[in-house]
């Protein structure tokens, strides 16, 4: 556990090609873990020398360089391997001081320097970040290794569980040993000399791997970009979205061209808008092809290989197989549980699906299209459908979505209403990207508690999707505050246009805000514990809350009003966008549980069972008409070769969305329950879950919180599957 882990496991996320590195042997794993890594010290001009002199040691990103590095991961890595050989080669008994506390406050330089490379390789990487991560990835694994499967640690750490209701600790620090010590055996440290040199050479394995398939997926995307010669073509989006697209394709040096790049989903957010078919179902088939089509960024193999050490790893581990493996470490706890959710759910969402693109295709047929409803067709028409059922479409709603006001007069104030916080932007704090702002976030009594970074703009170097990240994590004991982060990829709009959002973007905004919001009301005294460190399947609880005050009538006036006026979405407007919440669901519900369905059937299986590359598209159409959900009108929301949550730490837990989400429909029945948007709701909420952490069992904060176990009901009536 401890810092050490948390760096580590940033590690893991990494992984390249076109470099072979051999994992320890037994007779070496067992050397004086000093020796392990030879490395100059470090430069004190390297900005990852010592803690950040910035405000809450928010990162230096002036003063940080693509040199800087290596020779701090080197660096950091020997003196963490120091700091451990101390701890487990000491004369003194075991004790929660010596031993788990040493721990948790080894790392801090290979932390440092780990949080700010792993944030750049997702949100700035360039080829010498790519380069670095490659050299560096099968390193981290072995370091890892060093730590977990190092003998004489693990003995003192056994001893301590072994002993552990006899000591006079609180319930935190006993959380600690029993977590320390799962931690351990999960990584093997029970195993024989001779699995523990097969796991090092897996765990080295897979971190190429993760790196290599990383790093095509961002090198596809950007040379996948849908080019298109003429403007007729792109009738449907906006004047802004079409200078947009003629800017971009002038930054490739295509002067007079158009571009439209591609984001990490299936669907494409074009599809949505341009009335040409056959561009639209240009850009899908692109889209789709990503990763199988035999190009050099061809991921199968990937895939395939990186399943079955997976499910080597597992079988010497104990389990059945990965997905085993990694429920057991979550709180569904069983692949039964999860099939049995799945599979209660896909029935009622695809026979939705289907009665929606019933629908679409008596649309079709009214304007005479005489054609077949297709996937590159289904966002256009429902586009559609909204606006004749609900009376808008969605560009009605752009005007008074403007990102500013999204983010300060939506998120920002909902978390003053419901948990009395305030938010200045900082100028003074140097940030990686012209584009990225820096908020420093104050309590109700004018406290500081965290400071928020903000990038909301997709480009190159930066990988799809949306996510969080933390730069600082809050821990007593190390007497730190969090810095965190909020990644987005909307497109840019044209020097001295609005930003205006879709209201799926707006929705990705609160959702990754709630994620921002459980690090910053962290208040644990292990790092450890900080923030989000959480199950899988219960991480995604926080942030999907939050998510309803997106939608909450006091939040939705006060941000969307219209950018050049001023003025609030007029109130037969706004009720038409609440009236629609449920349509299309049953699509939405459907590409999603496709994909966790996927998930699971890959990582479900024994290493013999696993396809190879050239088997695997077929694999994945075979499962999903197991499941009922071989639809060609829904496609995944992810195929696997660009499916980068299941080769990164949602593997075997794509599911967690769904399995939190009831939770989280839950809870929004309990605010609305109790009086809504009440600064005593938020309080409740923050105290009995957002502030804890992973410093108690997940379920736990739960029934505290709602005062019994949690009920799938309002998942249902939300989602229209009842």
């Amino acid at each position: 556990m401890g810092l050490f882990l948390a760096a580590l496991s940033l590690g893991a996320c990494s992984k390249d090609p076109q470099t072979t590195h051999n994992a320890l042997t037994h007779e070496e794993a067992q050397m004086t873990d000093t020796n392990a890594i030879v490395s100059p010290p470090l430069r004190d001009d390297n900005p990852f020398a010592a803690e950040s002199p910035l405000f809450l040691n928010y990162p230096p990103f002036d003063s940080i360089e693509d040199a800087h590095y290596l020779p701090a991961f080197e660096a950091g890595m020997q003196e963490q391997l120091a700091e451990i050989d101390a701890v487990a080669n000491q004369a003194a008994a075991p004790s929660i001081d010596n031993t788990l506390v040493a721990l948790e406050r080894s790392g801090q330089t290979l932390a440092r320097v780990s949080s700010v490379f792993y944030a750049m390789t997702s949100a700035h990487t360039n080829d010498a970040i790519k380069a670095v991560q490659a050299e560096i990835a099968p390193r981290l694994a072995a370091h890892n290794d060093r730590i977990l499967l190092n003998e004489a640690l693990f003995t003192r750490i056994q001893s301590l569980y072994q002993q552990r209701q006899n000591l006079e600790t609180n319930a935190e620090t006993l959380r600690l040993i029993e977590e320390t010590y799962r931690s351990f055996v999960r990584a093997g440290a029970l195993l024989s000399a001779e699995q523990k040199d097969s796991l090092r050479s897996i765990n080295a394995e897979l971190a190429d791997l993760r790196t290599q398939f990383g790093q095509n997926v961002l090198n596809e995307v950007n040379e996948s970009a849908i080019v298109i010669d003429s403007a007729n073509e792109l009738a449907g989006l906006s004047d802004a979205e079409i200078q947009s697209a003629a800017d971009t394709a002038l930054e490739r040096g295509l002067d007079g061209k158009y571009v439209l790049p591609l984001l990490n989903t299936t669907q494409q957010p074009a599809l949505e808008s341009l009335s040409n078919r056959a561009l639209r179902e240009r850009i899908f088939q692109t889209s789709r092809a990503r990763g199988s089509s035999g190009t050099q960024y061809d991921n199968r193999s990937i895939v395939s290989r990186t399943a079955k050490l997976r499910a080597r790893k597992a079988t010497l581990l104990g389990y059945a197989n990965h997905a085993e493996y990694v429920l057991d470490d979550e709180t569904a706890k069983t692949v039964t549980a999860v099939n049995e959710r799945l599979g209660a759910l896909t029935p009622a969402a695809v026979a939705n699906a289907k009665r929606e693109a019933a629908e679409l295709q008596a649309l079709i047929d009214v304007e005479a299209g005489n054609f077949e409803l297709a996937a590159w067709d289904w966002n256009f028409y429902a586009n559609k459908l909204r606006q004749q059922r609900f009376t808008f479409d969605a560009s009605q709603l752009r005007p008074y979505l403007e990102l500013d006001s999204v983010l300060k007069n939506g998120a920002f104030f909902a978390a003053g209403q419901i948990y009395g916080l305030r938010f200045e932007e900082r100028f003074d704090l140097p940030v990686y990207q012209e584009d990225v702002r820096v908020f420093e976030v104050f309590e109700e009594d004018g406290s500081t508690l965290s400071l928020f970074i903000f990038d909301p703009y997709a480009r190159a170097s930066k990988r799809g999707g949306a996510w969080a990240s933390s730069y600082v994590s809050q821990s007593h004991l190390l007497g730190k505050r969090a810095v965190v982060a909020n990644h987005i990829n909307i497109p840019k709009p044209p020097d001295g246009e609005p930003t205006l959002l879709t209201f799926t973007e707006v929705t990705t905004i609160f959702h990754e805000f709630g994620h921002a919001l459980h690090s910053m009301f962290s208040n644990v005294q292990y790092p450890s514990f900080a923030g989000t460190s959480v199950p899988r399947d219960f991480v995604e609880y926080p942030s999907q809350v939050n998510e309803m005050w997106s939608t909450w009538p006091e939040v939705l006036s006060n941000y969307a009003r219209h950018y050049q006026t001023g003025e609030p979405m007029p109130t037969e407007l706004l009720e038409r966008v609440l009236a629609s919440q449920q349509f299309n669901e049953g699509y939405a519900t459907t590409e999603y549980l496709a994909a966790a369905v996927i998930d699971q059937a890959l990582f479900q299986l024994s290493e013999d069972e696993i396809p190879v590359a050239e088997e695997l598209m077929a694999f994945e159409a075979n499962v999903l008409e197991a499941a009922g959900a071989n639809l060609a009108t829904v496609p995944p929301r992810y195929r696997l070769p660009y499916f980068s949550h299941i080769m990164g730490g949602y593997s075997a837990g794509y599911y967690a969305y769904i399995w939190s989400e009831v939770l989280d429909a839950d809870t929004v029945d309990w605010f609305t329950e109790n009086g809504g948007m009440l600064r005593q709701n938020g309080q409740r909420f923050r105290d009995a879950v957002l502030s804890r952490g992973g410093s108690e069992d997940a379920m736990s904060l739960f029934r505290v919180f709602r005062g019994r176990e949690p009920n799938v009901s309002p998942l249902l009536n939300r989602r229209g599957l009842n």
